[in-house]
């Protein structure tokens, strides 16, 4: 077994590679590919994460990097929509179907009669005529089978179909009902159609490594990913952690002293960060995780105090006055209110251009 890294080893390492030890001076496509992708259930939530992740960030540099197919918004790690380069997109695509087909078992009874050889070509027809949005998809191919669920016609396509979404001209660059195009069509080259689960653990070590089998199958929603990891061992580092558990990491992966300081940072909801790991108490307690997530499964925002997530942040708006309201995990000391206001005023003001009058509270 090689060297025992601790608590606060993992969380440097990880925060070096999440950019969040420091604001890297980098441009957005860099920025998202060494982020190893960042979850985009809803559009805002990546621009807030890239604000508090590059230097200098500005919410049209990455509307010009969606509009010019550079990224793209699109079903991929665990069957949820992330924010990734059209380039891994392409590279990983195919290496992810078997979770995303796997996740039809979820529709349960609602999928009797569903023939993916059949609907898939029909809704690819369809989206080739145009982008449409699934609401008006479902509409359409419902016609073409009437004995099958709407909704399981409408979460097979988006599973099983490479899709992306199409970015409108909105301040957060996607609309409420986006619309979605064939990927092949929109990125002008087919997704790869060769599984690559090396390049994939790979691009995961990479950004949230050093990390179990385990870490990386949570990312990803892959299950047997070990085989992956035993043909990679020769040219990986191998650790431990504290309960003795295997690490493997990039041999030249940056892996900082753990007394290394880290600003305070303030994350969106559904941050990757916070959802990367099996064992997320590199960057959250576990006595803290139960109030991470809301009954209906959203993931708060949070904001980081001495690297670890202390607690979520909520903002109120009344005509132009907005109110950021922290709501600590646990007591935290006097000189981390002051910083943490003067970043969360920042972050509010990136948000909420318009706002004339910031305020930031404790509950």
């Amino acid at each position: 077994m090689g060297e025992t890294l601790d608590r606060r080893a993992l969380n440097r390492a990880t925060l070096a590679r999440q950019l969040l030890l420091r604001r890297a001076e980098t441009d957005v496509v860099a920025a998202v590919g060494r982020l190893g992708g960042m979850q985009a259930q809803e559009p805002k939530p990546p621009f807030l994460g890239l604000w508090s992740r590059i230097a200098g960030f500005r919410a049209e540099q990455l509307a010009a990097a969606l509009h010019d197919r550079r990224l793209v918004r699109a079903t991929m790690m665990r069957g949820t929509l992330h924010l990734v380069t059209a380039a891994d997109y392409i590279s990983f695509r195919a290496t992810l179907q078997p979770m995303l087909t796997d996740a039809l078992r979820a529709l349960g009874s609602r999928a009797e009669g569903l023939d993916l050889d059949a609907v898939l070509p029909v809704a690819r027809d369809l989206l080739a005529d145009r982008p449409r949005t699934f609401n008006e998809l479902r509409a359409l191919l419902q016609p073409h089978f009437p004995e099958v669920n709407e909704r399981a016609l409408g979460h097979a396509v988006r599973m099983c179909l490479p899709l992306v979404m199409v970015p409108s001209d909105d301040r957060w660059a996607f609309p409420r009902s986006a619309e979605f195009a064939p990927a092949d069509q929109w990125l002008g080259d087919a997704p790869s159609g060769a599984p690559a689960p090396r390049g994939l653990v790979l691009r995961y070590l990479a950004a949230f490594g050093p990390a179990t089998v385990a870490d990386a199958q949570t990312w990803s929603g892959l299950s047997g990913l070990g085989e992956t990891f035993d043909g990679l061992r020769p040219a990986l580092d191998v650790f431990t952690d504290e309960n003795g558990r295997e690490l493997f990491d990039l041999p030249d992966a940056p892996r900082p002293d753990p007394g290394t300081p880290v600003p305070p940072r303030f994350l969106p909801e559904f941050d990757s960060l916070l959802l990367a790991h099996a064992d997320r108490s590199r960057v959250i307690a576990d006595a803290h995780r139960p109030r991470l997530t809301t009954k209906n499964l959203r993931v708060r925002a949070t904001f980081l105090w001495d690297g670890f997530a202390l607690g979520t942040w909520e903002t109120q708006r009344r005509r132009r006055a907005v109110t950021l309201r922290l709501h600590p995990f646990e007591e935290l000391p006097g000189r981390a209110l002051d910083q943490l206001a003067a970043e969360g005023e920042a972050m509010v003001r990136f948000a909420e251009p318009d706002a004339t009058d910031v305020t930031v509270t404790l509950p």
